[in-house]
């Protein structure tokens, strides 16, 4: 008696790809659950998101100390109470952002 195969395939995780907000070309790709995780990612391996499209984007909480947002994008992004502490947001789109 044979026993049949059990062919298990765990969902594929997506690779995130973070843009340039006036461009469209790809900054960064990161394989991760979601915007806010690939942030994460290339904020803690210290990557350069000057001009990043972060628009709507959950940073809720974030750790994005010293991370450079220079020009980024982050209108309507939930930023409440992550730490941007020595980030560079000159000239950033904060509109609509959560601060709180």
């Amino acid at each position: 008696m044979t026993q049949n195969s059990q062919i298990t395939q765990e969902p594929a995780t997506p690779t995130i790809k973070i843009l340039h907000r006036w461009t469209g070309a790809v900054l960064h790709e990161v394989v991760a659950e979601s915007v806010r995780a690939a942030v994460l990612v290339l904020v803690a391996d210290k990557k350069d998101l000057a001009g990043a499209n972060l628009a709507d984007a959950n940073l809720a909480g974030a750790n994005l100390a010293g991370a450079n947002l220079a020009d980024a994008d982050l209108a309507d992004a939930d930023l409440a109470g992550a730490n941007l502490a020595g980030a560079n947001l000159a000239g950033a789109n904060l509109a609509g952002a959560n601060l709180a």
